[in-house]
């Protein structure tokens, strides 16, 4: 699915003049304030599709010549590529108002080719000054952003308050409210044998709603959320009459393309996670006497190395051959290595230090900064 951003041009991305509300001589061209350094981080550190959506009134006629609109038009692309911000699709409307033209924002005719089932409908926005911004977005099934100033206010936004979701003056609160959305994912699975629902958002904040029917296993999945400090909700129904292993099994498959999904292109990912015990200066977690060490790495290959013994066969209701299996099935969706090894002599103790060990190792691994790509191959 592509997570699309339909950007607005006058007011939005270019100063639009209060007189005639028309960018048609080099005076008039200015860019709003901080729009090329925040759509520079999102181009960079997300793999979302631009798209700009453009309402030029009269363009032309003898009202706005298209000498006067596009060598400005033409310049704007040009400094926005200078910084590697480029639109996948460029719509513009040449209509007046009173034409009621279904192509003219907020009509979606010109966007027919994006409302499809591979347009990403929970993380994309609509980006605009208007209310026909807005408008568009709720027409879509999108959200809006508004970008407070010059024609719209918060005043006229009461109408649409259920389709905008940030209201705000500065570009660069845009920016870290989409980085910091964008890393959501939620997976719907399945099966003759379960049905798994799993939604996660890696902006650190650590709720959780866990139902999977398997006690100890909910405790355990509990652990991550807590301990990497993601939101995450799993709701399963699986074939527990015959026994545990598919509802563990393909909860870790659906968790891990979750989490594929949600780091998205990777880009500015911090990738690598490792817990380390300061207290003793060495690697690993401790609960009680029981000692767990995991190693994470989001490289985009699939390898687990295990090095972990049970000697009761159950704690509680979760059979402990399934914990192998589970970081093992979660590697091969996600598309990651992890080196787990514990030990100690109380079973629940080694499994809930290894999935303790697992949420903090990821802690690190998710985290996002700066703007390159975390390979010398330039991609994972």
């Amino acid at each position: 699915m592509k997570k699309i951003l339909f950007i607005d041009r006058d007011g939005t991305i270019l100063i639009e003049p209060p007189t005639d509300y028309q960018i048609d001589s080099l005076s008039k061209f200015k860019f709003v304030p901080g729009v090329i350094s925040a759509l520079k981080e999102i181009v960079s550190k997300t793999n979302y599709k631009l798209v700009l959506v453009s309402n030029q009134d009269g363009l032309g006629t003898e009202r706005f010549p298209v000498s006067d609109y596009q060598p400005l038009q033409d310049l704007m692309l040009r400094v926005l590529e200078s910084e590697g911000i480029v639109f996948e699709n460029i719509y513009i409307d040449k209509s007046f108002p009173e034409e009621e033209s279904p192509n003219r924002k907020p009509g979606i005719g010109m966007l027919s080719s994006y409302l499809n089932e591979y347009l990403d409908y929970n993380n994309s926005y609509v980006i605009g000054d208007r209310i026909g911004d807005m408008q568009l977005a709720k027409n879509i099934g999108v959200k809006g952003i508004l970008l407070i100033g010059g024609n719209f206010t918060k005043m006229n936004s009461m109408s649409l308050k259920e389709t905008i979701v940030l209201e705000s003056d500065l570009w660069s609160q845009i920016s870290n409210f989409i980085l910091n959305g964008s890393r959501k994912s939620s997976i719907l699975r399945k099966t003759a044998e379960t049905s798994v629902t799993i939604s996660l958002d890696l902006n650190n904040s650590g709720n959780y709603y866990i139902a999977t029917g398997i006690d100890f296993f909910d405790h355990m999945l509990e652990q991550i959320a807590k301990h990497a400090e993601i939101d995450l909700d799993i709701k399963v129904k699986g074939d527990l009459n015959v026994d545990e292993h598919h509802t563990i099994e393909d909860t870790a498959i659906v968790l891990g393309q979750c989490f594929k999904k949600a780091l998205g292109s990777k880009v500015g990912l911090q990738r690598y996670g490792f817990v380390l015990n300061k207290t003793r200066f060495e690697f690993g977690l401790v609960m009680d006497e029981a000692k767990s060490e995991v190693l994470l790495d989001f490289g985009g290959r699939s390898y687990l190395t295990w090095d972990v013994t049970f000697d009761r066969e159950y704690v509680g209701d979760f059979p402990t051959e399934m914990t192998r299996h589970f970081f093992d099935s979660f590697c091969q969706e996600c598309k990651c290595n992890l080196y787990i090894s514990a030990l100690g002599y109380n079973t629940h103790h080694k499994i809930e230090a290894i999935f303790k060990s697992f949420a903090h190792a990821l802690k690190d691994a998710i985290k996002c900064s700066g703007s390159n790509m975390p390979s010398s191959k330039g991609v994972l």
